[in-house]
């Protein structure tokens, strides 16, 4: 079996079913759809039995949060590769893991693209990040639900970390990909589309907090100041590019107003 496509839920039936809908229309055959529901009592569980005959392996059980059911099911998979989309994520057309099969090689993770939209209506693409440097796992990820992961990582790198509650798959491409030098290949694939309503999206402290606890343990203090240091460098140029563009718009307005004022004092 090639991939294990792993989809959790807790108490989300609506977003569950369009999920479902987006893995079992997919024109792909070599994968195994796996559902990992935490003892939902929304209605998740009969969405489930609806579409059992296409779903490979499924619970529904009490669990102790998201990263403990992930970690269900990576051990419920038989898969080469796994792919995690959460319930409310769906995939972004149904020939997508054709494609992105066809891309596997020898790589321990290929990664496509991850549309972003907003309760408001907003939309932007992730696309690629430089996976040869620390910098962008300093201030950001792979992102998860377009990569395909080697299940064997997790046996060498462990499972997801369950004392974290929203960033333990950033911190296991830390460990995997950043400090271990795995291979990864970026495919300009428009791969899943994801709810920015979730968890890891709306609470930022917590994000922050428990990166900042993971950077502390993983990096000597030496080289983590000098990626505060740089990284507020970086923020401080981007501050001044956004005065830079504010002041030019003054001016600009303040031009266009005189311009104005001075047509109506001649008429």
């Amino acid at each position: 079996m090639r991939l294990s496509i792993i989809t959790i839920n807790f108490n989300n039936a609506v977003e569950l079913n369009k999920t479902i809908e987006s893995v079992i229309k997919q024109t792909a055959t070599d994968f195994e759809y796996i559902v990992i529901d935490g003892g939902s009592t929304d209605g998740s569980k009969e969405i489930i039995q609806k579409y059992q005959d296409k779903i490979t392996y499924w619970i529904s059980e009490p669990d102790k949060g998201i990263y403990n059911a992930m970690n269900k099911g990576i051990l419920a998979a038989k898969g080469e590769y796994l792919q995690f989309l959460n319930s409310g994520d769906f995939l972004a057309n149904n020939e997508v893991t054709t494609l992105m099969l066809n891309k596997l090689g020898e790589e321990s993770v290929l990664y496509g693209n991850m549309i972003k939209v907003w309760p408001s209506g907003r939309i932007f693409k992730n696309t690629s990040i430089n996976t040869n440097s620390m910098l962008p796992f300093y201030i950001g990820s792979l992102n998860h639900s377009p990569s395909y992961i080697l299940k064997s990582l997790f046996t060498k790198y462990g499972l997801y970390d369950e004392s974290l509650k929203i960033v333990s798959d950033w911190k296991f491409f830390l460990d995997s990909v950043a400090l271990g030098n795995e291979p990864v290949k970026y495919v300009d694939i428009d791969v899943t589309i994801f709810d920015m309503t979730g968890i890891s999206s709306t609470n930022s402290v917590l994000d922050k907090a428990e990166r900042r606890k993971v950077l502390e343990e993983k990096l000597p203090k030496s080289i983590l100041l000098d990626y505060d240091n740089h990284w507020r460098e970086i923020e401080m140029v981007q501050r001044l590019k956004r005065h830079k563009l504010i002041f030019k718009f003054v001016w600009f307005l303040e031009r266009v107003l005189f311009k104005i004022e001075k047509r109506a004092k001649k008429n």
